[in-house]
Order: structure tokens, then C-alpha cells, then sequence
């Protein structure tokens, strides 16, 4: 008798697997004609086109495990005892396929609310300030999505939600032991949130951090990731941009000014200078029209220091422009104000001694000689 019984449940448990997986490939078929259509309708319209790219795989995934499921469900044989085995091994999977078609779901909704509202912005701050958010929504979503999932999970096993109740039922020390546990992490979280959320930076700004110039290249919950420009990475915690002050050459405008100072000779032809300023300026696409000056802003130790000002339309095109200007004006001095060349001046007193000076020659002096 207890053969025959044997015997009865694996005939059922062999006839149950064959039902699920004949639901399964049914379900694979109908997957496969309805990606069919999808991808002829996604050649007229983008949305269709972005779904099937996105949701192939999860829906094919979730419907195979749902009708895997529904055909365990509608074998008849829940009252045998390997019933709750198989239905509980399952159940977590139709949890996690279930979760990860959401989660592109939501993924779909987002970049197509994204690329909607980007087409109607035309200044680049917003585009930067709306990708920012829309990544970081979207990291949040996917946090939320699983926990909720590993929630559900653990859920179907009955000791977790008998282990689950009593916690909740003595929750008082042991939430606050874990709150103290997890303040750091928790802190990142909050504050990576609210850099996103409160316009403090975006992905692509300029920022100087750590005394390094670098652009924004990702925000996490966690972390900021700086491109410095020398092509390395700075993991900055979000809760640095929180607590401590940092430069943002982007946040209203790209627009920036620069200087470069140059130390030359009292004889140096400042307004030829200037005028030879603008003609370097105007003959390179690096300067935006802006602002181009030139002042002397020192005259002390025998030379004086000349500061040209220069704008330009973001820092990459500042640095450049400011190196441009800096070598023009070297080449300019040695080709047609060489009296410009900072020189010391050595004078010859009656006795014959020299004492050499850093200023200007003194008026009594009629010939001194010339040292470069």
C-alpha cells in the first residue's frame, strides 16, 4: 500500500512539472508573438520601439513564471504533501520576475517623461538638473522595488513573519540600535537625496573639490563621482556636498573669467599690449565676445605686472583661452617690444663699486649698463 502511494504521488508530482512546463512554453510562444508585434509597431513609433528593447526580457520572464505557476495552482493535487514544496519554490520567483518588470516598467515611465519634458528645454542648466533627478528617481525606485521584493520573499516563509511580528512587537532598542548602526549609510542616503533634490550640483557641473578641478559624473545614494582632469576619479560621500564648502563654476552659468599675469619691464608698451590683446582674443573662437581688458595691477622690485582678463563660455575654453593669451604675448614681447624683457639695472657709483638695484635708474645716472 505504501508503494502504491509512492507511486501515486510522483505520478502526480511528474504530471504537475509536465503541466507547468507546457504552460511555460505556451507562455514563451505567446511571448514571442507578442514581441513580434511590438517590434512592427515600434518601427512608426519610438515608444513601442523603446518597450519592446526594455521589456522583452521581463515579460517573457514573469509570464513564464506566472503560468508556471497558475498550472501548479490548477493541478488538482494541493492537498498532496509535496504540493507546499513546489508552490513555495515557485512563489519567490514569480516575486522576483514580478519585481523586475516593474522596475523597467517604471524605468520606461521615467526616460519617457525625461526625453518629453527635455524637448521643450532649451537651456542646458535644466537638461543637466532634469538628468540628475531623473537618475536619482530612478535609483530610488530601484531600492524601493527590492526591498519591497526581498520583504515579500522572506515573507513566504513562515518563521520570517513570526520572527517579523515579535520584532515588530520589541521594536524600541532594536530600532534604535540599528538606527545608531546604520546613521552613517543612512546619512549618505538622506544626502545624496537632497543634493539631487535642492539644485546644490547636477551631473556635468564644473566643481573644485579637494583642490581638484574635475566635472560631476555620477550621483549615487551614497556617493559622488568626480572626473577630475587628469582623467581620475574622486569618490566624494554625498555627505561632503552637505558639510563642506566646495566650488560650483556651473550652477547659474558656464560663463567664467579668467586672468593671466605677466611680469615685465618699466619700458614695455602698455597700450600696445592692450591693443595686441585684442587681436589675440578676437582671432580665437575659445573667447565669447565678453570681457577683454588689461591693467597693470603692480609696479614694485623693478618690474611691473600686467593682468589681461579674459571670458570665456565654460572652464575647459577658459583654460585653453588662458594659455593661448600667456604664449601670444610671450611671442609678441620677443618679436616687437624686446625693451619689454624684465631686466635688473646695475649702477656704477664714483668710486668705481657696483651695487645692483631692482628699481629704476635714479635720476642722476645718465648711461648705466644693461644686464639681461
Amino acid at each position: 500500500m505504501a508503494v502504491e502511494e509512492v507511486v501515486e504521488d510522483a505520478a502526480g508530482l511528474l504530471e504537475t512539472v509536465a503541466w507547468m512546463a507546457g504552460a511555460a512554453v505556451a507562455a514563451y510562444l505567446l511571448t514571442g508573438v507578442v514581441a513580434w508585434l511590438v517590434r512592427r509597431a515600434g518601427r512608426r513609433s519610438e515608444i513601442a520601439r523603446e518597450i519592446a528593447q526594455r521589456l522583452r526580457n521581463p515579460v517573457r520572464a514573469t509570464l513564464l513564471v506566472v503560468a508556471a505557476w497558475i498550472a501548479l495552482n490548477m493541478s488538482g493535487y494541493a492537498g498532496e504533501e509535496w504540493f507546499p514544496v513546489v508552490q513555495h519554490l515557485v512563489l519567490p520567483a514569480v516575486i522576483v520576475t514580478g519585481a523586475w518588470l516593474v522596475g523597467n516598467c517604471a524605468f520606461v515611465l521615467e526616460e519617457r517623461a525625461y526625453a518629453r519634458i527635455r524637448k521643450g528645454v532649451h537651456d542646458w542648466r535644466e537638461v543637466r538638473k532634469l538628468r540628475t533627478q531623473v537618475m536619482m528617481l530612478r535609483r530610488v525606485t530601484v531600492g524601493v522595488i527590492s526591498v519591497l521584493a526581498v520583504a515579500g520573499i522572506l515573507m513566504t516563509f513562515d518563521g520570517a513573519r513570526t520572527v517579523g511580528a515579535s520584532l515588530l512587537a520589541s521594536a524600541g532598542l532594536v530600532s534604535i540600535v540599528a538606527a545608531l548602526a546604520a546613521q552613517s549609510a543612512l546619512g549618505n542616503v538622506f544626502a545624496g537625496i537632497q543634493v539631487a533634490f535642492t539644485n546644490r550640483i547636477h551631473v556635468g557641473d564644473v566643481v573644485v573639490v579637494e583642490g581638484e578641478w574635475g566635472r560631476i559624473e555620477d550621483i549615487t545614494l551614497a556617493y559622488v563621482v568626480v572626473h577630475v582632469w587628469d582623467d581620475r576619479r574622486l569618490i566624494l560621500p554625498c555627505t561632503y556636498f552637505t558639510e563642506q564648502p566646495y566650488e560650483n563654476w556651473t550652477r547659474e552659468s558656464a560663463e567664467l573669467l579668467g586672468t593671466v599675469e605677466i611680469d615685465l619691464d618699466f619700458r614695455t608698451p602698455v597700450e600696445s599690449l592692450r591693443a595686441e590683446l585684442g587681436r589675440i582674443v578676437s582671432g580665437t573662437t575659445l573667447w565669447d565676445g565678453r570681457v577683454q581688458s588689461l591693467q597693470v595691477t603692480d609696479a614694485t622690485g623693478g618690474t611691473i605686472r600686467v593682468r589681461a582678463c579674459v571670458s570665456a563660455r565654460d572652464g575647459d575654453d577658459l583654460w585653453n583661452l588662458r594659455c593661448h593669451v600667456r604664449e601670444q604675448i610671450i611671442v609678441w614681447v620677443q618679436s616687437e617690444a624686446g625693451a619689454a624683457l624684465p631686466r635688473t639695472r646695475i649702477e656704477a657709483d664714483a668710486d668705481g663699486a657696483k651695487s645692483a638695484r631692482m628699481a629704476g635708474l635714479p635720476s642722476g645716472v645718465s648711461q648705466p649698463s644693461m644686464v639681461d
